[in-house]
C-alpha cells in the first residue's frame, strides 16, 4: 500500500510539472511574437524602425526639388547681400536680412540631403555666385537673368528698393511654385516639411513687399 501511494504522488508531481512547463512555453511564445499582441516592446521597436525607414525614403521629385532649390536660394541670398550697401529703406534691409537668415541654412540642409542620397550638389557659377541665366532658369520659376542681376547691382537708394522688391516677389513666387510641386509629388518627409515652410514664409514676405510697394 505504501509503495502504491508513493507511485501515485510521483505521477501527480510529473503531471503538474508538465502542465506548468506547457503554460510557460505558451506565455513565452506569445511574448516573442509581435503579431499576438503580447510582445509589446518588439512591436513598438518594429513600428519605430518602420517610421524611420519611411522618413528616409526619397524619390525623383525630392531630388529635383533639392537640386532646383539650391541655386534658387543661392540667388536669393546673393540678391539679399546687395541690400546693406544699396537699399535706402530700413524695411527693405530688414527683409533682405530675413531672407538671408532663412535661406542660407536651407541651402546647407538641401546639400546634405543630396550628398546622403549619393547625388551631386549643384555647383556654383564660375564667378563664385549663384548660377543665373537662361540655362539655369529652366525648371526654376522666378530666377533672375544675368542682365537683371547686373541692373540690380548697379541700382541704389529708392530705385534699388523698388527693383529689389519687384524682382524678389517674382523670385519668391517661383520658389512657392516649386515647393508646391514637392508637396504634391515628393516622398521624403523632411523635404515636404521644408516645402511647407517655404510656402508659408515666402508667401508672407510677398505680402510684405506688396504692401511696401503700395500694391496692396
Amino acid at each position: 500500500m505504501i509503495h502504491k501511494r508513493s507511485l501515485v504522488r510521483r505521477s501527480a508531481v510529473v503531471v503538474a510539472s508538465g502542465a506548468a512547463a506547457l503554460a510557460l512555453a505558451a506565455c513565452g511564445g506569445d511574448d516573442g511574437n509581435p503579431a499576438t499582441g503580447h510582445g509589446g516592446h518588439t512591436a513598438g521597436a518594429s513600428a519605430t524602425a518602420s517610421a524611420s525607414a519611411s522618413q528616409g525614403q526619397h524619390n525623383a521629385a525630392d531630388t529635383a526639388f533639392a537640386k532646383g532649390m539650391i541655386p534658387h536660394h543661392r540667388q536669393a541670398v546673393e540678391m539679399a547681400g546687395l541690400a546693406p550697401g544699396r537699399a535706402q529703406s530700413a524695411a527693405v534691409k530688414k527683409l533682405a536680412a530675413d531672407i538671408e537668415k532663412a535661406q542660407a541654412p536651407e541651402i546647407r540642409m538641401l546639400s546634405g540631403w543630396l550628398t546622403s542620397w549619393g547625388e551631386q550638389v549643384p555647383a556654383e557659377g564660375a564667378d563664385g555666385h549663384s548660377m543665373h541665366g537662361a540655362d539655369a532658369m529652366e525648371g526654376m520659376g522666378g530666377m533672375m537673368t544675368g542682365e537683371e542681376m547686373t541692373e540690380l547691382g548697379n541700382a541704389s537708394g529708392r530705385a534699388f528698393d523698388t527693383a529689389f522688391m519687384e524682382l524678389m516677389i517674382k523670385h519668391h513666387e517661383g520658389a512657392v511654385e516649386m515647393a508646391r510641386t514637392e508637396q504634391a509629388d515628393g516622398a521624403y518627409a523632411p523635404a515636404k516639411k521644408m516645402a511647407g515652410d517655404i510656402i508659408a514664409s515666402q508667401s508672407a514676405e510677398i505680402a510684405r513687399m506688396r504692401v511696401l510697394l503700395g500694391k496692396d
